[in-house]
């Protein structure tokens, strides 16, 4: 057991590693290979705890099943990352944080079963403070599995069908009923804690998995990235609260890990976004916010509009050229185009320099994984705070596919349901080129500024193509 509990602090030692390897874009591939290690090591480890406990004659039978399980979980996970794009990122992390809640909950229902399998039982019953922990630990993960549902549901919107609306769900009594319902979860929880009985279990499990939809469905596009790091946090918690259960120091470290880094990611999302941490938290944030139509700028206004050759000839001019990045430029999967078009640039001399919004795209770290793929050098990429100052100075900023991290009704319409978030400020570049499709609303369904300011031009187009075309009229 000596060697056991080493070995689990060695898988520990190497995820804390992890999550400091990952807190920057260079050290991030060193983070994901302790990342990697640290869990075949707690793998191999239990897998080796397993086999040790089981009576000799069922060795095989449940090495077999172990490796079954390893071969099915393995053979899913290998095929959907090998063969997921970019855009689709957020929607499979947000499916991975609903496996890893359901987890939480069918462990919680074989221990309930089968406690003596587990070594918790004392005469047949669970220890009270062992229940409690099951009881947390399936309550937080009921929710984070059904919410990531219809987290996933919400995101897939860039499939041919649509699974939810990307659009809050409101109704009457929307937070009463919430408030409600989490009483009632509760109470069945106690009572379950003290009794030990099936019966309010399965209610309070029940009311948890519903719970979970009536918390997300409220939650619009806009939000988005900060749902899936809270997502993120349930789903860490989950599996701690579980590992308490089952007396496993492992679980309780990685889930503890999860937990509190994505809580903290969480509230940095929100600062970005100028939302209340405790209304994500709570569920149903940024779903109260009205904004009438007579605030809208977009009507009956005209936009200047030029070609990919005119914005080729502004750049090759300009002695500064800031990209900022958004999620049509994932869509459009421009990044290696983007990283030729820099390149050219830079050659004639030209300062290039990236500008990255927190929550550009449509999870946090979204642009900067992208822009690694095209192998652009992180000293060109800057994030929002370090480059905001900059914008006065920059004779070109290119705006592609972002829409609501670069509205300046954000600083300056006290009215805007965006009012107060921080912005990438392209707006005071000397010239803003901006790229997109058409005139569309970003996932804040607003209006941008930005595109009727005299020192705008919109150039309308599929990234790529629009890039690739800019690409030919430059020397």
């Amino acid at each position: 057991m000596n060697l056991v509990t080493l070995m689990y602090l060695v898988a520990s030692i190497c995820f804390i590693q992890a999550l400091k390897g990952l807190s920057h874009p260079t050290t991030s591939r060193l983070g994901n290979v302790f990342g990697m290690v640290g869990m075949a090591i707690a793998i191999l480890t239990t897998i080796a705890m397993i086999i040790n406990l089981v009576n000799q004659e069922l060795y095989f039978k449940v090495f077999i099943w172990i490796c079954l399980s390893l071969l099915i979980g393995g053979t899913i996970g290998i095929f959907l990352t090998k063969n997921i794009e970019m855009t689709k990122m957020p929607e499979l992390v947000a499916l991975m944080h609903s496996m890893t809640g359901l987890a939480s909950v069918a462990i919680a229902i074989a221990i309930i079963s089968e406690p003596n399998a587990f070594s918790i039982s004392l005469n047949g019953l669970i220890p009270i403070w062992n229940r409690f922990e099951l009881f947390a630990g399936t309550f937080i993960g009921a929710v984070t599995f059904s919410g990531s549902i219809i987290a996933f549901g919400k995101l897939s919107g860039s499939y041919k069908f649509r699974l939810f609306s990307s659009k809050p769900v409101i109704f009457k009594n929307q937070h009463l009923i919430n408030l409600i319902l989490a009483c009632g979860i509760i109470i069945l929880g106690v009572y379950f804690i003290l009794n030990q009985s099936w019966i309010p279990f399965l209610c309070m499990m029940i009311g948890s998995f519903l719970l979970g939809v009536l918390m997300i469905i409220p939650i619009g596009g806009a939000d988005m990235p900060v749902l899936v790091s809270m997502l993120n946090s349930y789903s860490g918690w989950a599996a701690a609260g579980i590992g308490f259960s089952l007396n496993n120091p492992m679980l309780i470290i990685s889930g503890s890990l999860v937990g509190s880094s994505g809580a903290i990611l969480s509230y940095i999302m929100c600062k970005a976004m100028n939302r209340s941490f405790l209304n994500v938290v709570l569920g149903g944030f940024g779903s109260t916010n009205e904004y009438s139509k007579e605030n809208s700028i977009g009507e009956n206004r005209s936009v200047k509009s030029g070609s990919p050759e005119d914005v080729a000839f502004l750049m090759s001019n300009a002695e500064s050229v800031t990209i900022i990045p958004g999620y049509g430029l994932a869509v459009s999967r421009a990044q290696h185009s983007l990283k030729e078009l820099a390149d050219r640039l830079s050659k004639k001399g030209i300062r290039v320099k990236y500008a990255i919004h927190t929550v550009a795209g449509r999870m946090p770290g979204h642009m900067n994984v992208l822009l690694a793929e095209a192998e652009v050098s992180y000293d060109q990429v800057f994030e929002m705070e370090e480059i905001n100052s900059e914008f006065s100075q920059t004779d070109v900023a290119l705006v592609l596919g972002a829409n609501d991290v670069v509205n300046p009704a954000a600083k300056n319409d006290p009215a805007s349901p965006i009012a107060g978030m921080p912005i990438l400020e392209a707006y005071k570049a000397r010239t803003v080129i901006v790229n997109k499709r058409s005139m569309a609303t970003g996932y804040s369904a607003l209006e941008n500024e930005l595109f009727y300011m005299d020192n705008t031009m919109m150039v309308f187009g599929d990234s790529k193509k629009v890039i690739e075309e800019m690409i030919k009229f430059i020397d």
